[in-house]
């Protein structure tokens, strides 16, 4: 299944950090995701974009994970020439994820 059927993503940048939250819909699929979702597999998945490791918090009164990530500095927000250099749209590049549910 898609991550994206137990969890939504909100996101925000400033400068070259990107922020991306992953929060699970229903309590129970907290600890899935804190399993699953790991610091690593989030790096290996943007690998393209960032540089450095990815940085994760649990935040598990919240059933939430944040994951801050770095691009380089060409690529910030303020200084990128793409037409969407936000990380809006990046939260649902983490949603569409497969996962094995056991």
């Amino acid at each position: 299944m898609k991550l994206r059927e137990i969890a939504h993503a909100r996101t925000g940048d400033k400068g070259n950090l990107l922020n991306i939250s992953l929060i699970a819909y229903e309590e129970k699929d907290y600890p899935f995701l804190e399993r699953e979702v790991t610091a690593e597999r989030v790096a290996h998945l943007y690998a393209p974009l960032i540089v450095g490791s990815v940085q994760r918090y649990c935040v598990p009164g919240l059933g939430a994970l944040n994951f801050v990530l770095r691009r380089p500095d060409s690529e910030s927000v303020t200084r990128s020439l793409a037409l969407d250099a936000h990380g809006k749209s990046l939260g649902y590049v983490l949603l569409n994820i497969e996962i094995d549910r056991e």
